[in-house]
């Protein structure tokens, strides 16, 4: 079973999930869990797979904002964004404003950096006009080391955010450390990848539990690991309660 879940990264807490039908997939179970939260001045982001143009006026319709990862599948539109981002960053952008954000990290003994683009959507791109809201597209590279070797990846994207490169740079951040703040937590901390519960509603009520629970120990203060807070929760009365109660000493 698959499960669609919304996560407030600014808070770690997750706000809402949706299980996808037994003979569907998450592109129907986006549009359910947007109608279930307020996205209200919120910045939504979604992967490649929730790129798509109900989902991205249901947002708008909310009055949140959107940064939707885009990929090969939209055919004509993406092989605009790639040959007008690409074509741009090739000339660093000397005949296009703007928007950008560049990050550098060093760890684990290498060095990593991350550069940010943003410009506004031209009106002869592809379908653009299909797009609720769109404003902006962007680019995402990653430039890293790997066996000795340098090698870069590069994103791309559409959002109906104005240009603002650090706004657009913490958007995407965010987006790829869920991958770590909540997916990464489940495996490691519930063992959520080896659960073997085959009924339906059992198992779409235990994931619930895992992610109310797991948000409850993020916000305890304490500088214990997600595992051991957990451990504590049940060993101790007193730190269950911090927990629950979002207190600690």
């Amino acid at each position: 079973m698959h499960i669609v879940s919304a996560w407030a990264s600014d808070r770690g807490i997750t706000l809402g999930q949706v299980a996808t039908d037994e003979k569907s997939n998450e592109i129907t179970a986006i549009p359910e869990l947007l109608d279930r939260i307020d996205v209200e001045d919120a910045i939504v982001t979604i992967d490649a797979a929730g790129c798509q143009k109900n989902i991205a006026a249901q947002i708008v319709k909310g009055k949140g904002d959107y940064v939707l990862a885009l990929k090969g599948n939209h055919g004509k539109l993406f092989d605009d964004v790639c040959l007008l981002l690409g074509g741009h960053m090739h000339d660093d952008f000397a005949d296009c404003p703007v928007s950008r954000h560049i990050e550098v990290e060093q760890g684990h003994g290498r060095l990593e950096a991350r550069k940010y683009y943003q410009i506004t959507a031209p009106t002869y791109l592809h379908g653009r006009s299909e797009w609720k809201g769109l404003k902006t597209i962007g680019a995402a590279v990653r430039i890293y080391e790997e066996n000795g070797v340098e090698k870069s990846d590069i994103r791309y994207y559409l959002s109906s955010l104005r240009r603002n490169g650090k706004q657009f740079a913490n958007a995407v951040r965010n987006h790829w450390a869920i991958e770590n703040t909540l997916h990464w937590s489940l495996d490691m901390t519930y063992r959520e990848d080896e659960n073997r519960v085959r009924n339906r509603r059992f198992a779409e009520n235990l994931s619930w539990l895992r992610r109310m629970t797991l948000s409850l120990i993020k916000q305890h203060p304490g500088k214990q690991s997600n595992i051991m807070k957990r451990r504590m929760a049940g060993w101790n009365v007193g730190f269950l309660m911090q927990v629950l109660t979002g207190q600690g000493t």
